[in-house]
């Protein structure tokens, strides 16, 4: 059985990687197509060597360029790329132009599709990532849903006979690669480690791309009471120098994407997390440290229960909680057990044609 894999940015080659390790370990012939979506160092060449995935089969080499564009450009691509490769399976992951890309190909050469992070919902349209997941959960053969709450969403719309529960393989490698940097320290230039300091992230375009509303949140980040490690997706740093934002500042230290070791370790050294991303609320979670979320909603709804989340879109909130007390509340285990990806192998060589 032959599974081939669409990837193109980073949140998608941390999912890749426990899918890689447990397809080798189940016998499936696996093939891995990068599409370049993120082409940055920091954003792709590093996480496969930090995480142990195999080099890709085949590289798009895409870049960057307007949602169109990179769709096209990948769509010209794919198909007589999947001609060449004869999978049995493509699996597309998450919500960017890779996977509708990859999604929009597999269907009209008619190849059964399985989308990994089926069923979630942000309910926001202006979102793009919003539109990719639910035209490819509609185009798929097989949701892989991570939760409960996500195979729901795909019930109300019709899609529960082609839903399966498998859990969500950021659990299987978070935990993995948190036990893996225990006993590693933390070093970040300009930082005291020693000290407690926030953790933050912003790169969506409804943060990014008004100058008025960017240059609120790089104020607010400024003005949390301990240092801010923001670190700066190339989206964020292009949209900040096009409105002639500095992000250099008093309260912010400035670094590069993170190599997703160190992106956990931090995470886990964080006296709390300031975000936008949707993987990192969830590895925030995960890892036990208070996220303030800078969206006016959240796919990861289970996140906000007990207040390990809390949404902050109008910057009223993100100096008083952006650094809180942990909640006693126990988190739970809605995301499974670290065993998703186990179960991903399991569900597609049962559907072996």
């Amino acid at each position: 059985m032959r599974v081939v894999s669409i990837v193109g940015a980073r949140p998608q080659f941390v999912k890749l990687a426990p899918v890689a390790k447990a397809f080798a370990e189940a016998g499936i012939d696996h093939g891995i197509v990068h599409t370049g979506q993120h082409y940055d160092v920091n954003m792709s060449d590093a996480f496969f060597t930090d995480l142990g995935i195999p080099d890709p089969d085949i590289h798009l080499g895409v870049g960057s360029g307007s949602h169109g564009v990179q769709t096209g450009q990948m769509l010209e691509q794919l198909d007589p790329v999947f001609a060449e490769l004869s999978p049995d399976w493509v699996l597309v992951y998450g919500d960017t132009n890779s996977t509708i890309a990859g999604a929009l190909s597999a269907v009209k050469m008619h190849i059964p599709l399985a989308h990994l992070e089926a069923g979630l919902r942000s309910f926001n349209r202006r979102m793009p990532e919003e539109h990719n997941r639910v035209l490819t959960d509609h185009a798929a053969d097989l949701c892989l849903a991570p939760t409960e709450v996500a195979a729901a969403h795909l019930a109300r719309e019709g899609l529960a006979d082609k839903t399966v529960v498998v859990g969500d393989v950021m659990v299987d490698v978070c935990y993995q690669v948190r036990d893996a940097v225990a006993d590693r320290p933390l070093v970040i230039e300009g930082l005291d480690e020693s000290q407690p300091f926030v953790l933050a992230t912003i790169h969506r375009a409804d943060n990014t791309d008004d100058p008025q509303r960017l240059g609120a949140i790089l104020d607010a980040l400024a003005e949390i009471e301990v240092p801010v490690v923001l670190a700066a997706h190339p989206r964020l740093k292009a949209k900040a120098a096009d409105a002639g934002l500095h992000l250099y500042r008093d309260g912010l230290v400035i670094v590069d994407p993170l190599a997703y070791p160190d992106m956990v370790a931090a995470v886990v050294a964080a006296a709390g997390v300031v975000t936008d991303s949707g993987g990192l609320q969830k590895e925030a979670f995960l890892l036990g440290t208070p996220c303030t979320t800078l969206r006016t909603e959240t796919e990861w709804t289970e996140t906000i229960d007990a207040g390990w989340n809390i949404l902050d879109p109008d910057l009223s909130r993100v100096r008083e909680v952006a650094v809180r007390p942990a909640p006693e509340a126990d988190r739970g285990t809605p995301y499974g057990d670290g065993h998703a990806a186990e179960q991903v192998a399991a569900v597609l060589l049962g559907r072996r044609s």
